[in-house]
């Protein structure tokens, strides 16, 4: 798993502090962000998120709910909505950022619930203990 997948999944995670991360992503130049918010819309896919799972990111993320990430997370066909996230303009960018991360937690949370509550080999799910995450793939 790259350093960034291990970042990104340790934020969706609630291991690593999203205030810190933010400033990351700011930091980050233009291309940069829009990689790292695709990443996290790829990654909410592999975990399989719901558009149900829309009001509960908004709620963690802490984006209002009339913020335009949020309005179109809500609105149906999640891979069409994710696209149109990840491809707002600047001034959208960390509200996306957020969203995602939040959104990632969730969808990943259920997911670990459902599949992997007796153990798994997926290394995102042991980044807290830091195993094996060389040689895994996001």
């Amino acid at each position: 798993m790259n350093e960034r997948a291990v970042v990104l999944k340790g934020l969706a995670q609630g291991i690593r502090p999203l205030e810190q991360s933010i400033d990351w992503f700011e930091s980050l130049a233009d291309a940069a962000q829009f990689e790292v918010l695709r990443d996290l819309a790829g990654f909410c896919i592999q975990a399989r998120a719901l558009i149900e799972d829309g009001p509960e990111s908004i709620r963690r993320s802490g984006i209002r709910p009339t913020h335009t990430p949020a309005v179109l997370i809500t609105r149906g066909h999640l891979t069409e909505q994710l696209t149109k996230i990840i491809n707002l303009p600047q001034g959208e960018r960390i509200k996306a950022f957020r969203l995602l991360v939040a959104l990632l937690g969730v969808a990943d949370e259920r997911r670990r619930a459902r599949f992997c509550a007796h153990g798994c080999g997926h290394a995102w799910h042991h980044l807290g203990t830091g195993a094996g995450t060389e040689t895994a793939t996001a």
